[in-house]
């Protein structure tokens, strides 16, 4: 596939880096020379040093026989104009990043679609929907649910009291009929796609595909307890954290902190039941004047990485049952992780995952990059006639670094095992590191 990246900031970067390790055709453009050069040293993949909304930078770039226009540029309205000249000069598929909220309601989609964008797309409000979406969720370091949550993906980190330490995954499956799979296990930075004979241990990551039933069950075995949410602290007034404290106001005591005055006055007009304090939420002393110690989440979204994670880690030592961090340098998630911040949010990750998928030719319902993983997991569709329903599933020659979870036939999810077989028009949960997306196009897909 023929891909243009029309910005090389650190969403482009990720993107390109993601995008080229899949042999696809991968050109980048931006004005800033020193931007590209860091992109050209590093992957095998074309720059041109310009404008993405000039008709002679598109044409150089062979536009006209592009597959899919990728608009990520810091500035929206270059974004759309990028993708819309792309269309009119001969692109196939268009998405631009956008930073107004407007653009997306679905009323107004289809006034981007008639001009030749094909998708838009908001990583401060997916990102803020995550948050929202952890919060029914606690005890959870990240999830995933699939067809309204017929099936879900369930990360958890370990402890010592965990009861499934030193326990083989062939152990955990002979003590009942449990509904629920263990699909990966991160560890040391390194994800394991685990067979019969491994075993969990402290601080793992466990990635478990779960139905509703099996909730229950995978809560009881990780050794976590229901938390309940009541006081909710954010500190950041960034985007991430307005739409936050507007989705979860009404459900619960919200106090949002932040630092720039003019803002602060903004935001509390904005939002009808939150408390918002003018303050410097690095200010320790600020923190506890403004009960930290009382709250059951706090969640970081300031524009700065290591404020978000130092006052996570400060909330987590006050007795704060649930922290979320807004870490955007990718390196820093692992140290963000291992300081014990429950959950991290990451927007390159989440613009990626919605981006990838455009890429496959298989039919893809959903598709997230995993924050603690270098994994995705993915749902395709089953086409009549594909490979994935010529048999069951452990004669089909699966990918080995690839993973079935669980399957959604109708209104039912359930768990995967050996001799499931999968049937046309299934809907099937798959974790897979980068090795294997690729070749799952052949399993979905009718050739």
């Amino acid at each position: 596939m023929k891909i243009i990246v029309a910005g090389a900031g650190e969403v482009g970067k990720h993107l390109a880096k993601m995008l080229s390790s899949e042999f696809h055709d991968i050109i980048v453009i931006d004005p800033d020379e020193d931007r590209l050069k860091g992109i050209d040293s590093n992957l095998d993949i074309l720059t041109i040093t310009g404008s993405a909304t000039s008709m002679e930078i598109l044409k150089e770039a062979k536009v006209k026989r592009t597959d899919l226009f990728i608009a990520v540029t810091h500035s929206e309205e270059t974004n759309i104009t990028a993708a819309i000249i792309a269309k009119k000069l001969g692109a196939t598929k268009t998405i631009a990043r956008v930073d107004n909220n407007e653009f997306i309601e679905p009323e107004n989609i289809s006034h981007f679609i008639s001009l030749g964008i094909d998708y838009l797309i908001y990583p401060e409000r997916i990102a803020a929907r995550e948050i929202v979406d952890l919060m029914g969720h606690a005890e959870i370091f990240e999830s995933v649910d699939f067809s309204g949550g017929k099936l879900s993906l369930y990360v958890l980190k370990l402890n010592e009291n965990a009861p499934v330490i030193n326990q083989s995954l062939s152990d955990i499956a002979k003590l009942k009929e449990i509904e629920f799979r263990a699909v990966a296990i991160s560890r040391n930075g390194k994800t394991i796609i685990p067979r019969g004979d491994d075993s969990f241990q402290v601080n793992d990551l466990a990635y478990v595909v779960t139905n509703k039933a099996g909730v229950k069950d995978v809560l009881k075995y990780s050794g976590k307890k229901k938390i309940d949410i009541k006081n909710v602290m954010i500190l950041g007034g960034s985007r991430i954290g307005k739409r936050t404290a507007k989705s979860l106001e009404n459900r619960f005591n919200i106090k949002l902190i932040e630092i720039d005055k003019e803002k602060s006055i903004k935001l509390a007009d904005q939002l009808q039941n939150t408390l918002v304090v003018n303050g410097d939420g690095r200010n320790i002393d600020l923190l506890n004047e403004e009960g930290l110690s009382k709250m059951d989440t706090f969640i970081a979204v300031t524009g700065n990485s290591e404020t978000n994670i130092l006052s996570c880690i400060l909330a987590k030592k006050m007795g704060v049952k649930k922290t979320i961090a807004e870490i955007e340098n990718i390196d820093y998630i692992d140290l963000g992780e291992s300081m014990g911040i429950d959950t991290i949010i990451n927007k390159k990750l989440i613009t990626a995952s919605k981006i990838f998928k455009f890429t496959l030719s298989a039919e893809v319902e959903t598709m997230k990059c995993l924050t603690g993983s270098d994994a995705d997991v993915l749902e395709f569709v089953a086409k009549p006639d594909s490979k994935i329903t010529k048999g069951i599933i452990k004669t089909i020659d699966f990918p080995k670094d690839a993973i079935i979870g669980g399957i959604i036939r109708g209104e039912k999810g359930f768990i995967a095992k050996g001799d499931t077989q999968i049937m046309p028009y299934d809907r099937v949960v798959v974790f897979a590191l980068p090795s294997a997306v690729k070749r799952l196009d052949n399993f979905f897909n009718t050739k």
